[in-house]
Order: C-alpha cells, then structure tokens, then sequence
C-alpha cells in the first residue's frame, strides 16, 4: 500500500517495494512545512545534526497523489538515523489515519514542529516534549491561511521550548512564551568557504558576463523584483545572476532585462561553485509583512565566501551587520553601492567576517538546542 524509497544526500531516491508495514520507532518527529529536497537550510542543517543521537521522522505536509494513492506515503530513507515522510492525504488531520503503518511509538518523546499548521495532530498522538523552532512568520507570508494564527497560539500554549531564527522574532514571541531562546541563522562555514579555493565555476555561469552581482535562495514575494529589474537597466554592464526555485510568484512575475540571468535551482552541494562566480552578493528583498522578522542566512553564507554583500535594509541584518553589509533602498542607491565596489573586500571587511563567522556553526546551535531539550526529556 505503500512506497519506500532510500536516498543519499548526493543521489537519486530509489524507489522499492515496500513491507506492508514499516512501522519504526523515532525518538524525534519533526513536522515541517517545507520539503526537505527543497532549498536546503535551517531544518536540513540542524535536524540532521541532531539525527547523530536521536533516531528522527521528519514528516512534511501532504503531497499531491493520484487516483488510488490516497492514504499512503513515500518514506524517504536519508540514513538509518533520518527518515523523511511524504504523506499522501487530503488534510494534514488525515496523516493520523497513516500513522501506525509508519510509527511504532504510543509516544513521542521529542515532537519538533516547524509550522503550526500541524497542530491538529495534538489531538489523536501523544507527545511527551513539544518544540516549536519558529524560523519565519509564516501567518505573514502569501496565501497563509487566517487559521494559522489560532493555530500558533494553540502551539505556543502547548509547547514546552521555543527557538527562534533571529532577534525579531524572538522580541515577538518572548512575550507569548515563559521559554524562548534566539539562536539566530548559522552557517556551515568550512563548506562555503570552498568558494576561496581553486574549485571549478559551473558552466551555465562560467558563460555570463562579467562581473555579477549575485542571488541565491528561493525567489518569492520576499524578493523586491522592482528594485532588481531598475538596477539591472541602470547598469547594463553587470550581469545580475538570480539562483534558486519560484515559490507563491510565476515566471511572467520576474523582470526580462537582458543582463538578468535565472539560472534556476541548484542543490546544497553546488552553492559555492556558483558563490565563487559572484563579484557581489546581494540581498534584494522587499521590506514588508513577509521580510518584517527575517533574519538570512544566506548573510553568513556569502560572509564565508568573503564576497562584498549589498542588501536592503533588514532589520535583522542591519542590527548585526551594519558595519559589514552595503545597505540601499533605491535602485539608485544599489548603482551607487555597485560604482563603490573596488572589485574586493577590503582587508578590514574580511578580518570582520572572520570575527563573525568565528562566532557560529550549525554545530553549536544545534549542540545548544539539545542540551536545553534534554532538560524537558524523561
């Protein structure tokens, strides 16, 4: 009734057949909005580190089906420690009715919730430890259901730990919580930083014209496509190079300005090939009800590769960085920003974003996580 489906990071998922059940026992469950495949960030890098002690099923919100395919699910196999779930079901409520074909627990010990769009669940499976890591306001983004909100309070009210993915969003919860703790967007530094080193450009950027201001992440209606399509025409001898999946906007949506390249996706893997390509980096997002509680961590990221970063005026960013990060709010600015570049870091930038990066990894945040959790499991 059922597909199972092993996968390595780096490879294609195999599809098998499967027993008639793979019921298992996981010591956490993690309930995310977002699909593991995708864009990888906060979730892949801190449930992955924490798969090295607890058994984990991260499960996603329910994908498309056909005819008959109702009421199974993929069950993605990453490692022996890390299972990902793929339901096939009409409402999140309904994973319920699939449950025990893949869990064997009565209890979970750790529930780790991404999105409070899950909390239906509440009700039929029971939960020892209740974190919620809230890394967006998701009531504020496109199409967020209004149910989102009631649905936050009720997860709030029944979690026993709170993380945040910055400053702003800790100020905004701090107040609806006795126990929240900030650990703010980190970065895999050692990985990044192979942009600094004699790895080879991809060839679909190798092919663009240089220099080029660069993107990467999920392009959606965070993005300030006005502010990118008007720099763009005003410096017609840059190349603007934008990398990463649409989500909630169409291709009709984005600028056509000859010197504006969308290269699409590219997995976690290929990121500082590309990185390596830009002569700047760029943040260009809007500034409104999605962006209010952001914190990048494409910040860090770009920091890791020592490349100059221009971005709009984020609050999170300008809070931390204002001394490492070229702020601009009009295409003018951005031109001003660009005609300011002297083609590198200043020695004095890279020693800050050394002093920065020194400051953070994915492994301590997800080392200080666990160590706040194991105060709440029995």
């Amino acid at each position: 009734m059922d597909n199972l489906q092993t996968s390595k990071m780096a490879e294609p998922a195999i599809t098998i057949s499967a027993p008639k059940s793979v019921a298992q026992y996981y010591d956490l469950i993690v309930f995310c909005h977002l699909r593991w495949d995708f864009v990888y960030q906060r979730p892949q890098h801190i449930i992955s580190r924490l798969a090295k002690e607890y058994k984990v099923l991260f499960i996603e919100e329910p994908v498309a089906f056909s005819p008959g395919e109702e009421n199974s699910a993929n069950l993605i196999i990453i490692h022996e420690q890390l299972h990902i779930l793929q339901p096939k079901v009409a409402t999140i409520e309904d994973i319920a009715a699939i449950w025990k074909h893949f869990v064997s627990n009565h209890v979970i010990p750790i529930a780790w919730f991404y999105s409070p769009a899950f909390v239906p669940l509440m009700s039929y499976i029971d939960m020892t430890t209740v974190v919620y890591d809230c890394m967006d306001e998701l009531s504020l983004f496109k199409g967020a259901p209004q149910s989102l909100i009631e649905q936050e309070k009720y997860l709030l009210a029944n979690s026993d730990i709170v993380f945040t993915g910055g400053k702003s969003l800790y100020e905004s919860k701090k107040e609806m919580h006795h126990n929240v703790h900030c650990f703010m967007s980190s970065v895999d530094q050692d990985h990044f930083a192979k942009a600094l080193n004699g790895i080879a450009l991809p060839d679909d950027i190798s092919a663009i014209p240089t220099p080029i201001i660069g993107y990467f992440g999920v392009i959606d209606e965070r993005l300030d496509l006005d502010l990118l399509k008007n720099t763009a025409m005003m410096n017609p001898d840059y190349s603007f190079v934008m990398i990463g999946p649409l989500a909630k906007i169409n291709d009709e949506d984005l600028p056509k300005n000859d010197n504006i390249h969308y290269l699409g996706m590219k997995s976690y893997t290929e990121l500082p090939g590309y990185l390596k390509a830009f002569d700047i980096a760029m943040m260009p997002f809007a500034l409104n009800d999605a962006t209010k509680y952001i914190s990048p961590t494409k910040t860090l990221e770009y920091m890791a590769a020592g490349k100059p970063i221009i971005s709009t005026r984020i609050t999170d960013v300008v809070r931390d960085y204002s001394y490492d990060v070229e702020f601009v709010d009009t295409p003018e600015e951005f031109s001003q920003a660009i005609t300011n570049w002297n083609g590198k870091t200043s020695t004095a930038k890279k020693a800050d974003y050394s002093e920065i990066l020194a400051r953070t990894s994915w492994d301590v945040t997800a080392d200080a996580m666990k160590q706040l959790i194991k105060k709440f499991v029995i």
